[in-house]
C-alpha cells in the first residue's frame, strides 16, 4: 500500500488563504468536489472552503496501487500542508468515503482538527465481500456500470426530478472516474472498520445522516456518536428528513446551517 496523491479545488471566493477559518471537505465514492458546490457557496463568506477529490476522480490523478482509508487521511493532511502551510488546524467535513476519511483523521490526526462533520457514513460500511465484488466488476466493465444503481442509492425519492442538473453532474463525475482508482477505493472500504477506535476521537464531532439513506442510515450516525461519547469525546447525531446518501448536494441549505452553527461553536 502507498499514500495516494489527492488534489484540491477552491470552493469559496478567491482571497488570501488564512483570512477565514479553513474548512476542508471530502467526497463520496464516485463523486467529486461537485458534491459540495452548493453547500460550500453558502459557507464561503465565513470559511475558506477547499474540496479534495479521491484518486482518479475529479482533478486528482489516478492511483497506481492500493491504499487504505487511513492513508487517504494522511494524504489530506499532506494536501492541507501544501496549500495552506500556516493552517495548523482546520475544520473537516466529508460524505460517505469522505466521512470515513474524516473518522480516520479524528483517530490519527485529531490534533489538526477544530471540528469534524461526518455525513452519510459509518465506522464500517457494507461488507468486505460486497466491496471486493464491486471492485472487480468496475475493473472489468468501467464505472458506467455503476450509474443506474448509484442513482438509486445516492438520492432520496424524487430528487432527480426536482434537481436534474445537480443529479446529472454527480452521475457524470461517476462516469468520468478512473475505473482502477474507483476499484482501489472499494478495496479501501473493504478493509475499513474503526468501530473499536471511535473512543479515541476527542475533536467535537457532528454525524449527519439522511433518513432516506439505505447505505448509511441514521443508526450508523448514532453508532458513531455513541462510540465517541463513550470514550469521553463530544459527538452528536442528527437525522435529516427527505435526504438520501449525498446530503451536501441534496439539502445544501440545511447542511450548511447545521455545519455553520457547529463549526462556529467548536471554533470558540
Amino acid at each position: 500500500m502507498a499514500k495516494p496523491n489527492v488534489k484540491a479545488v477552491l470552493l469559496s471566493p478567491q482571497r488570501t488563504l488564512g483570512e477565514k477559518p479553513l474548512l476542508v471537505v471530502g467526497p463520496s465514492l464516485g463523486t467529486s468536489t461537485v458534491l459540495w458546490t452548493e453547500t460550500a457557496a453558502l459557507l464561503g463568506n465565513d470559511f475558506d472552503v477547499i474540496g479534495w477529490d479521491l484518486p482518479g476522480h475529479g482533478v486528482s490523478p489516478a492511483a497506481s496501487e492500493t491504499f487504505s482509508v487511513a492513508e487517504l487521511a494522511d494524504a489530506v493532511v499532506d494536501l492541507v500542508d501544501s496549500i495552506a502551510p500556516g493552517a495548523a488546524v482546520f475544520h473537516y467535513a466529508g460524505d460517505s468515503l469522505g466521512g470515513a476519511t474524516g473518522l480516520q483523521l479524528g483517530i490519527k490526526h485529531g490534533e489538526r482538527l477544530k471540528s469534524l462533520s461526518v455525513q452519510c457514513t459509518g465506522a464500517k460500511l457494507g461488507t468486505p465481500e460486497g466491496w471486493l465484488e464491486r471492485a472487480e466488476t468496475v475493473r472489468a466493465q468501467g464505472t458506467a456500470v455503476m450509474i443506474q444503481g448509484s442513482a438509486q442509492r445516492w438520492f432520496a425519492p424524487g430528487f432527480m426530478d426536482r434537481q436534474p442538473v445537480v443529479g446529472s453532474r454527480l452521475l457524470h463525475a461517476l462516469r468520468d472516474a478512473d475505473r482502477f482508482s474507483y476499484a482501489f477505493c472499494c478495496e479501501a472500504l473493504a478493509g475499513f472498520d474503526v468501530r473499536a477506535e471511535l473512543g479515541s476521537i476527542t475533536v467535537p464531532t457532528q454525524a449527519l445522516a439522511g433518513v432516506e439513506d439505505t447505505v448509511a442510515p441514521p443508526s450508523f450516525a448514532e453508532e458513531i456518536a455513541a462510540g465517541i461519547n463513550a470514550g469521553g469525546g463530544t459527538a452528536i447525531a442528527i437525522a435529516l428528513d427527505g435526504v438520501g446518501h449525498l446530503a451536501p448536494a441534496e439539502a445544501p441549505a440545511v447542511v450548511a446551517d447545521f455545519m455553520r452553527t457547529f463549526m462556529t461553536e467548536a471554533g470558540k
